[in-house]
């Protein structure tokens, strides 16, 4: 197929994707049950939207800070106000092109701190993997939260959880050979795969080796914290959720952070997962699916207005350059 073909359906495809999941969520709900959607919206706290961007903000700002620890051992010191555009700029172009963002972000500081491309890519692709390790790492933690829940389901469901443990033992000693296999085999689409995991491995190992190793892990902590509580904090804005426990959003952020890599931004996919998996919980889908379009908005509002205000000022912050 055409690489150009190929360019536009990655596009395309997930925003399609995302429009039907809005599209189905609507058209199957009744008159009253959209009524009650649309008003759960529309009643929700100001204040406490307003507080979730705060958090998000203070997460996207500390990302910027922290990625100059991943460039100082190479010489370079960019100016906050340049990695902070970049970043934002970044989130923007991802709701267009996904994944476009990273290039985005490294191509900004690339021009405007004159940092080589390649090296700034590196980093960012270094601290994707911190990430990665900390979102599997909650991923666990809430797992752990949900224990009692989970032995309940298997109880009324009739499932055997040693058998579900078996399964998994099976799956990981699949993956075990698997990885020995590609590790010895010399297929060239193999080799391209080991020769990528030998790089994430050693980006991975960078962060440890790293003057400011111990502020690298508070920020990548700090990051995750601020992701938290902006997604907790619109409990208080949706009525009907107030008293929803800590457990249970937990595994509602778990979910929409898998969603939300779906679409372009998230967009229908995001609402859709956390609506589905709060009634699970016993939250109505209305309820549910508005705190899922409630913390998609915010959060999209604070991308476009420091996304869209980055790219109008990063030349002018650098017009000497």
């Amino acid at each position: 197929m055409n690489k150009r073909i190929v360019k536009i359906l990655k596009i395309i495809l997930p925003l399609l994707l995302g429009v039907f999941l809005v599209w189905y969520s609507l058209n199957s709900a009744t008159p009253e049950e959209r009524e009650e959607l649309w008003l759960n919206i529309l009643n929700a706290n100001p204040w406490f939207l307003l507080l979730s961007m705060i958090f998000g903000g203070l997460s996207h700002l500390s990302r910027a800070y922290r990625w100059k620890f991943m460039l100082e051992p190479m010489g370079y010191k960019p100016r906050l106000p340049n990695s902070f555009m970049a970043v934002m700029a970044g989130y923007l172009a991802n709701f267009g092109i996904p994944r476009s963002g990273e290039v985005l972000r490294a191509a900004s500081l690339s021009s405007y701190e004159k940092i080589p491309f390649e090296k700034a890519f590196g980093t960012i692709i270094s601290e994707r993997i911190a990430d990665v390790v900390v979102m599997l790492s909650i991923t666990a933690f809430t797992l752990l939260l949900q224990t009692e829940y989970l032995l309940a389901y298997f109880n009324t469901h009739d499932i055997n959880p040693l058998t579900s443990f078996g399964i998994l033992v099976a799956l990981l000693l699949v993956g075990i050979l698997a990885l020995q296999f590609i590790k010895r085999s010399q297929l060239s689409f193999l080799v391209r795969i080991k020769k990528m995991a030998r790089g994430l491995l050693e980006g991975m190992r960078s962060i440890f080796r790293m003057k400011q190793k111990w502020a690298f892990i508070f920020h990548t902590l700090f990051i995750w914290l601020m992701y938290i509580l902006m997604f907790y904090v619109i409990i208080f804005a949706v009525p009907g959720m107030e008293n929803t426990e800590f457990s249970v959003i937990m595994a509602a952020f778990v979910v929409g952070s898998f969603a939300i890599s779906a679409t372009n931004g998230g967009i229908g996919v995001y609402p859709v997962a956390i609506g589905a998996i709060l009634v699970v919980f016993g939250i109505s889908k209305q309820t549910g699916e508005a705190f899922g379009w409630i913390t998609w908005g915010t959060q999209t509002l604070l991308v476009l207005l420091l996304g869209g205000l980055s790219f109008i000022f990063l030349p002018i912050f650098n017009r000497q350059k």
